[in-house]
């Protein structure tokens, strides 16, 4: 399917993103003293081999068509030697057709992550095997930031990557289970990115994920007006979504990595479309209703 979607773009003489991943890899220890040095340099070497060597797709794509991001970590904490604290801020870009403009796919900060490294571990693909939470944790974040790209250029794309993130999860023991990985109500952890994204309750968000990017972001350039007409449709059904299943972890991820981008293309939208948008906008990301309102 994936295939035939790039051919069915090549041959209407469009460029093409590609899969696997480009990821800049930051590792941070500021207020770490007892651990040498070397330790975070050689796991910032170690992950950005992991994620940028690994073939996360069965698809082959050149260089320029791999997707772009960047992973920062910063380590709070030293529990041990060998035992860190640390806040994983990852982030996905896709790039817009027609543009030189990229537009985020994924925008998230996950806290208080725990594991243990030692200089030269190895990190191990973990799609169906456990094998330490720092191999976990990082092949789930490439799963996603795949999954994400995968979503934005065809309706429920991503599907795959999604259920190889699914397994992941599953494949954890429970002994091994940390916070972030269990089914607890109210929290929003991976847990619940993979049952949001895997939800039929959902399916409309990831349609109108997908009318977003490839049926308006993509056309902009060509027309305008239409282009923000399916904008306005698609961010209208992820208003509905958030009104039907409250307080989810996937509108809260498109709003974190959106905001900026959908004040900057309404500003000079027609004044309809402006109330609109600053309403839904509002009503499913409260915290930014000042920044919203600055539309009209």
């Amino acid at each position: 399917m994936k295939h035939c979607f790039l051919i069915l773009f090549v041959l209407a003489g469009l460029s093409v993103t590609a899969q696997d991943l480009n990821i800049n890899v930051s590792v941070v220890a500021p207020n770490i003293t007892a651990t040498d040095p070397k330790v975070f340099s050689d796991l910032e070497q170690n992950i950005t081999e992991f994620l940028n060597n690994t073939k996360w797709t069965d698809d082959d794509f050149e260089d320029y068509e791999k997707i772009e991001g960047s992973l920062k970590i910063t380590i709070s904490e030293e529990l041990t030697t060998t035992a860190f604290t640390g806040d994983f801020f990852i982030q996905s870009l896709r790039p817009v057709f027609n543009s030189n403009y990229t537009t985020q796919l994924v925008n998230y900060v996950d806290q208080g992550v725990q594991f243990e490294y030692r200089e030269r571990q190895p990190i191990r693909r973990s799609e169906d095997n456990y094998f330490d939470n720092l191999s976990a944790v990082l092949t789930f974040y490439a799963l996603v930031m795949v999954a994400m790209d995968y979503d934005s250029f065809s309706p429920t794309g991503g599907d795959e990557y999604w259920q190889k993130a699914q397994n992941l999860i599953n494949s954890i023991p429970e002994s091994a289970k940390g916070e972030k990985w269990k089914n607890k109500v109210g929290d929003q952890n991976r847990f619940w990115l993979i049952e949001n994204m895997t939800n039929p309750r959902v399916k409309p968000f990831r349609q109108a994920f997908y009318e977003y990017h490839r049926l308006s972001l993509d056309a902009m350039t060509i027309d305008t007006d239409k282009s923000k007409a399916i904008m306005t449709s698609a961010i209208t059904a992820i208003g509905q979504v958030e009104k039907e299943l409250p307080n989810n972890m996937v509108v809260q991820m498109f709003t974190d990595s959106k905001h900026l981008e959908i004040i900057e293309i309404y500003k000079d939208a027609t004044r309809g479309e402006q109330e609109k948008i600053t309403s839904i906008m509002v009503k499913i990301d409260p915290s930014r209703a000042d920044e919203y309102n600055g539309i009209r």
